[in-house]
């Protein structure tokens, strides 16, 4: 018997341990490399523990629930492993082991960080926090983990403090998660009142039960709550603000798995609390995905900042994920639960997925921050040839994240496709239309995003340094480069061996739908993915690896037959007949993303200033100075017309609280009043 409730406790215990440690080394300032080692080593430790744990539950594949003891009366810290939060505490464990190893020489070196023993703290407890938000089975107990993970998070944020734009990402990351808690909680509440308990396992199929307009408002409220967090737009705004500023390693954890609670909320609302869902909450799912992945990866293609090009495309990256989720609610709505698994499979995948080449790619952006003290893409260049190990893995990511074979990315996508292009044939009247848009804008979104990390890739690395910066940049320490060689190690496994890592959600599709779907994506000994079906296509990644080794052989071959008996003869690059190239030179992050700027320009509405410095005649400036920007468009149209009518909405109610104690004491002698009287009426 896999030993589940002593892994996931003894893991909870070592990250407990961790956070108090650091607090205790902050309180004496006593840090040392070793007391890091020892608690990124917590970190580390927790992580393998908890993946062991989730490991337990998929293997399992049964669900195992006890209580924690908590000292506070009525407070019930009930915890529920089953298949689906085995999964994601397996995520978890994944991604958190990676940026352990990370954090120990980035915070060793780390000249910004005050406390590196308060981070390692911090960083213990917000590990904690969603250890115990993916494994706790009670109301009140999930919004206490929620609001320690919120906590945790935020002081991670504003860990820069002195710098306004961190404290300004760390504001509007708090007030976001505090309206999404809200939401959360009063749909929490509607279901608690109909399942007359705050217990999750008395919530099963509890929103069929709830009358439709009462089911429906839930459903809505508990979306948009678990969406904040997961950064889906129209509420996405705190996330582009908040990744950036965070410490790299921590910027990683966010992206990588902090958003994926809301992916893990929803998924427990829509396939567990809730029974078979009317067609248009699907269509919801559905609509906000397309729409945060297409707006995802436009916003991104227009950003310089390298962090933030990144938390755009987590907002992308997110719409690809309700994408899956969105069809699955539909498939099962339509009666269709082989498709709706597929979707779910999908969905699942490339929250996982993403969480792995994410989480790289914001350690590559770390590793390119800790060298070159910059975010301004503008700034890099030629890093190829000073950091060689980062610019690999940030290559690995890059491909991973552009949906291209052979690597993990491409397999989720690919499964995404696949059931978005079976739903046509599978769905009646105008629901059948929208899978197939549906997917001709994941295409797009696919192809903005290649394009994106060519720009991001090419920029950063090649070329010729444009500052002394990137002129001086060192390869970053030995344990940064082996968390992120674990994650891009992990890219690639799971690329090649997709077929063979399908089964893992066998639990999770029979706790959902009550069918193991996998046995029918997988042929030819496991070396070919397929739809599922004899309409769907087939794809094998170990066959498209060998194809791509084999195309590479292929020069080698001609240049050993051939090639190197030639005469070779060595001159300098064409310069356009200027004196030498420089760094002016180079192509911009800038030029590059101006012509999709200009085709997508009602979307951007960009704003261009050009102002000329003159030292005697207008015709021959000293200098030029160029600054371009685009029009955020839903906090100019949206959150700021709502920031002043709330401002309004307060000014006007100041009479109110005019500093008076008697008035106070009114106002409370009427409260009790009317309490009184509407509590005998009652």
């Amino acid at each position: 018997m896999w030993p589940t409730r002593e892994l996931y406790t003894s893991g909870l215990l070592v990250f407990a341990i961790g956070a108090l440690g650091g607090v205790a080394c902050h309180w004496w300032a006593r840090t040392t490399s070793w007391t890091l080692r020892l608690f990124c080593g917590s970190a580390l430790s927790g992580a393998v523990l908890v993946g062991g744990a989730g490991l337990g539950g998929l293997l399992n594949a049964s669900e195992l629930s006890w209580s924690l003891p908590s000292g506070i009366p009525y407070l019930n810290c009930v915890v529920r492993i089953d298949p689906l939060s085995s999964f994601f505490l397996l995520t978890l464990s994944l991604l958190a082991a990676s940026v352990a190893v990370y954090s120990f020489g980035y915070l060793r070196h780390d000249t910004a960080a005050k406390s590196p023993a308060l981070s390692c703290s911090l960083l213990n407890l917000l590990l904690a926090g969603l250890t115990l938000v993916f494994a706790a089975a009670d109301v009140v107990f999930f919004l206490i983990a929620w609001e320690v993970m919120v906590a945790a998070a935020y002081f991670l944020v504003v860990t820069k403090h002195e710098a306004e734009e961190s404290r300004k990402g760390g504001l509007l990351y708090i007030l976001m998660s505090r309206s999404g808690t809200g939401m959360l909680f009063i749909g929490f509440l509607l279901l608690a009142s109909a399942a007359g308990t705050t217990d999750f396992r008395a919530m099963h199929a509890i929103g069929g039960k709830l009358p439709a307009a009462a089911g429906g408002v839930a459903f809505v409220l508990l979306f948009l709550g678990f969406g904040v967090k997961a950064g889906i737009i129209p509420l996405h705004i705190w996330l582009p603000a908040a990744h950036p500023v965070a410490p790299s390693n921590i910027s990683a954890l966010m992206s990588g798995i902090l958003i994926k609670t809301g992916i893990y909320g929803m998924a427990r609302v829509f396939f567990d609390f809730y029974g078979v869902l009317p067609a248009w909450a699907g269509m919801l799912v559905l609509l906000v995905g397309v729409i945060s992945a297409v707006l995802g990866v436009l916003y991104a293609l227009m950003e310089h900042d390298l962090k933030r090009l990144l938390a755009y495309h987590s907002i992308e990256n997110i719409g690809i994920i309700l994408m899956g989720f969105g069809a699955a609610l539909l498939f099962r709505s339509y009666g269709h639960p082989n498709l709706a698994a597929l979707a779910l499979i999908a969905g699942l995948f490339h929250t996982l997925n993403h969480g792995l080449f994410k989480c790289l790619l914001f350690l590559g952006a770390g590793s390119v921050l800790h060298s070159t003290h910059t975010r301004n893409m503008e700034e890099m260049g030629g890093l190829i040839r000073r950091m060689p190990a980062t610019a690999v893995y940030f290559l690995i990511g890059a491909i991973a994240i552009s949906g291209l074979p052979p690597l993990n990315g491409f397999v989720s996508e690919w499964l995404t496709y696949q059931a978005l292009l079976a739903g046509f044939g599978a769905t009646a009247e105008l629901t059948r239309v929208a899978f197939p848009v549906a997917g001709a804008l994941l295409a797009l979104t696919a192809a903005l995003a290649a394009a994106c990390f060519v720009k991001a890739f090419g920029i950063t690395f090649l070329a010729l340094p444009r500052s002394q910066a990137a002129q001086a940049a060192r390869e970053v320490s030995l344990s940064m480069r082996g968390g992120m060689a674990m994650l891009a190690l992990a890219c690639l496994v799971l690329g090649l061996g997709a077929s063979w890592f399908l089964p893992v959600f066998d639990p999770v599709t029979q706790q959902a739908f009550g069918i193991n779907a996998t046995r029918n994506l997988a042929t030819g000994n496991g070396f070919i993915l397929t739809a599922g079906s004899p309409q769907g296509g087939s794809v094998s990644t170990p066959v498209l690896a060998l194809m791509l080794v084999a195309l590479s052989v292929i020069p080698l071959i001609l240049w050993l037959l051939w090639g190197r008996k030639q005469k070779r003869s060595i001159g300098p690059t064409w310069d356009c007949g200027l004196p030498g190239l420089t760094a002016d030179n180079e192509y911009t992050a800038t030029a590059f993303s101006k012509p999709l700027r200009m085709i997508f320009g009602a979307l951007f509405r960009p704003r261009r200033e050009i102002q000329a410095e003159f030292e005697v005649s207008p015709y021959y400036p000293k200098a030029i100075h160029f600054e371009s920007e685009i029009q955020p468009a839903f906090e100019k149209h949206f959150y700021d017309p709502l920031r002043d009518r709330i401002l309004r909405m307060a000014r006007s109610m100041r009479p109110v609280q005019a500093g008076s104690v008697h008035a106070y004491l009114a106002y409370i002698f009427l409260t009790l009043i009317l309490l009184l009287l509407f509590g005998v009426r009652g």
